[in-house]
């Protein structure tokens, strides 16, 4: 009897798991509706996250506003505003306010407790109109790199083309051509397959995918072989949409996608150096450098900073704007990689080519090769939030910010 109540079960169970419809994917990249935002701003007190947890380490964090009001403060950031009820000028005293207060001393608890009283909350609204989020990471790698072409430096990085157009906001129009018409600028497969770029390169690199690893992050610190370290940082693209070749190799069984991540992409062309450019010219986006001095910059051209900056689809969330992350994140213990719940306070100050829409975050992990091994494993969701001074909420110094009611 007990064995036949069993089986009954087993079986129900089975037919009940078998009758379950299979869970969709999240389509991450599914694009806004016309006129409609990415942030709705959070009316009920109760739906505010609590940023405690992200009150306690202000590390980098005044650095980097500091590079986001330096932006704010050239003329050409205003025809980005307003967006929705902020205005720049708000966006600028958000920032000065939340510097203010970060620098008087509260954290924690305190810290939460003015934030909450002196700020709006606005929430992502994701991919999915409830706020969710894919949180991937970037980086800044260090390779060897030469300014002279020469049997070790083989893989040229260019600087932007004079033919190609872009407008007032930096959008990519595409190529000029002798009459003087404009059309869509080549992709990778047709820059790489012909001699149009001759005499434009920015420096020269050894290895074929480490110079395609540059066009994915958008900058690169080079090791010249006279020992100076020079950066390389994100000029222009030739305005083609990114596809990743890391889906096109799980689909294609040449690495299962439970082990994805930079350093298994970059151990399976060391092993298949034959297969990089076919691969890679597959992704029809093109990156353009520039040599910059000092940090790298990001589509502000302002420093990033790391675990500070992210990279968002700049057509729909406000520039350089005070923003907090809810995800889970990697780090290492020796030489294992663990993920751990993370919340922290981020500016708006990037954008990549594959971070379209609202349900898509890059964030910036650093330079060096921990943090390209750490921004390979970031792929998790979460939530993303902006903050705004209340209206009317004077900026105060930074010993009597807020007060308490």
């Amino acid at each position: 009897m007990k064995k036949t109540i069993f089986y009954s079960l087993l079986l129900f169970l089975v037919l009940l798991i078998g009758c379950q419809k299979p869970q969709k994917k999240p389509q991450y990249d599914k694009k806004l509706a016309p006129g409609e935002l990415a942030l709705r701003k959070i009316t009920n007190p109760e739906d505010i996250p609590d940023f405690t947890h992200g009150c306690y380490d202000m590390s980098r964090m005044a650095m980097a506003i500091d590079s986001s009001l330096n932006y704010l403060s050239k003329p050409s950031s205003r025809q980005f505003f307003p967006y929705a009820d902020i205005t720049h000028q708000r966006a600028v005293n958000s920032l000065k306010a939340f510097k203010n207060l970060i620098q008087s001393g509260l954290r924690g608890d305190e810290l939460n407790a003015s934030i909450r009283q002196n700020f709006d909350v606005y929430m992502s609204v994701g991919c999915d109109d409830k706020g969710t989020i894919l949180f991937t990471g970037y980086y800044t790698p260090i390779f060897d790199g030469s300014f002279e072409q020469s049997r070790s430096f083989k893989y040229p990085l260019y600087k932007q083309p004079e033919d190609l157009i872009k407008n007032s906001y930096g959008r990519i129009l595409g190529r000029r051509t002798p009459s003087g018409s404009i059309t869509d600028y080549p992709t990778r497969a047709q820059i790489q397959n012909s001699d149009m770029l001759k005499g434009n390169e920015l420096v020269w690199l050894k290895d074929p995918f480490e110079s395609y690893i540059a066009h994915v992050q958008g900058s690169a610190k080079l090791k010249m072989p006279d020992g100076r370290l020079i950066t390389v940082s994100y000029s222009a693209s030739n305005g083609r949409e990114y596809k990743s070749i890391a889906n096109t190799l799980i689909e294609q069984g040449k690495i299962q996608p439970e082990k994805l991540s930079l350093s298994t992409l970059i151990n399976y062309f060391d092993r298949h150096p034959e297969q990089v450019g076919r691969y890679t010219r597959m992704n029809p986006r093109f990156v353009f450098f520039h040599k910059s001095q000092g940090p790298p910059r990001g589509s502000l051209n302002e420093p990033v900073t790391q675990l500070r900056t992210i990279a968002t689809d700049k057509s729909i969330y406000p520039r350089a704007c005070l923003a907090f992350i809810c995800t889970t994140l990697p780090d290492t213990v020796g030489n294992k990689i663990y993920n751990d719940r993370y919340k922290g306070f981020v500016l708006d100050q990037d954008t990549g080519g594959a971070i379209r829409a609202p349900g898509r975050c890059d964030l910036y992990m650093g330079i060096g090769d921990k943090a390209g091994k750490l921004a390979g494993y970031t792929y998790q969701e979460g939530q993303l939030y902006y903050l705004f001074l209340k209206q009317n909420r004077p900026i105060i110094a930074k010993s009597g910010f807020g007060g308490r009611n």
